[in-house]
């Protein structure tokens, strides 16, 4: 890109050249763009092209060795691992998601859970997210794959919300339109199913083919069409335990290598300014939920709502908002929970009088 500056490469241009694979070579490229160090160019498909400090790092990467060493170079460890930037103070970088929030790492197996989703991916190992909703799964994804495209599912999704199906045109013909399955595999690309235990295990069956030895699956629909996933396809899958409808099939956990509990950082709550005693409120419930005298506790995605909330309507409005928002069954338990931490009565919010 160095030598070219104004020439876009593909993922799979750089991927031949370097002799790594598409996954991994992806992922490096999102590095050297969140860096500055690169920019992105295009997107069906992804290119890349050389930014004005691509020059001084590919010369500081092509530079001879200090010494003899068996370890990889620089530049080959960097394309393969992907790794996350992390500061002199020892702590990773917040990683921007797509909607602009900001990732927040946390630890997974000694390393930065970014970085080691990114791992997973270039070994070709699917991950199975699963936690209550709120906890940060979703996020966690977006902020590891920049070229993630996410189905969200449910109990009407389809084989060809899937795979793809006929839609009319405008001159009044049909065509078809490939589904994000087919998109992804076509394309190298991360494909997250959200809320994969809502989808119905006939649906599903339509993906194991893709995440199968031979990667492929046939489309029956398009004349029997064969697609053969290219380098960088990756499946990971997001599951909230407990929730109505959600069954983790045998055949599905089975696709599955690798299954990480997520729950809430209430840590990174308290670190991101959440008012502290409603941060206390949740870890309460939380230690009371997993003891099992309750069934609901508020996750980050509450909690970030709660502060919002405060800051608009007051303090005394979100405490009342946060009862109320709790399974019927658990309310009063949370009621009786959230008024004894701040010392006075508090009820689920609700209109007043008129005014």
């Amino acid at each position: 890109m160095a030598a070219t500056p104004s020439v876009g490469f593909t993922v799979t241009e750089l991927a031949k050249a370097l002799g790594h694979s598409g996954g991994a070579v992806g992922n490096a490229c999102e590095t050297l763009v969140c860096r500055g160090e690169a920019e992105r160019s295009g997107s069906k498909p992804r290119t890349y092209r050389a930014t004005s400090l691509t020059g001084a790092v590919a010369q500081q990467a092509s530079g001879p060795p200090p010494a003899p060493s068996p370890t990889p170079s620089v530049p080959r460890q960097s394309a393969g691992k992907s790794a996350v930037p992390v500061p002199p103070g020892g702590r990773p970088e917040p990683i921007t998601r797509p909607n602009g929030q900001k990732y927040h790492p946390r630890a997974l197996a000694q390393l930065p859970d970014v970085e080691a989703l990114r791992r997973l991916r270039q070994a070709q190992v699917p991950v199975l997210l699963y936690g209550p909703p709120g906890t940060g799964k979703t996020s966690l994804i977006e902020a590891a794959f920049p070229d993630l495209i996410t189905v969200a599912g449910d109990g009407d999704t389809t084989v060809g919300d899937l795979i793809g199906e006929y839609t009319q045109n405008a001159s009044g013909g049909y065509e078809f339109i490939y589904g994000p399955l087919v998109t992804a595999m076509q394309e190298g690309r991360a494909l997250l199913l959200d809320d994969a235990t809502l989808i119905s295990p006939k649906v599903l069956a339509a993906l194991y083919p893709a995440m199968d030895g031979r990667r492929q699956i046939q489309v029956k629909a398009h004349k029997g069409e064969t697609v053969t996933a290219a380098d960088g396809f990756y499946v990971i899958s997001g599951h909230n335990p407990g929730v109505h409808g959600a069954v983790l099939t045998e055949a599905l956990a089975s696709r599955f290598s690798v299954q990480i509990q997520v729950g809430s950082d209430y840590d990174l709550a308290a670190a991101l300014k959440i008012n502290r005693t409603a941060v206390r409120i949740a870890r309460h419930l939380a230690a009371s939920q997993q003891a099992g005298d309750v069934g609901w506790a508020p996750q980050l995605r509450e909690l970030i709502a709660f502060q919002k909330i405060a800051d608009v309507l007051g303090a005394e409005a979100a405490f009342a908002n946060l009862v109320g928002i709790a399974p019927l069954e658990d309310r009063d338990t949370v009621a009786e929970i959230v008024t004894k931490a701040i010392g006075r009565p508090v009820t689920a919010l609700a209109l007043g009088r008129q005014l």
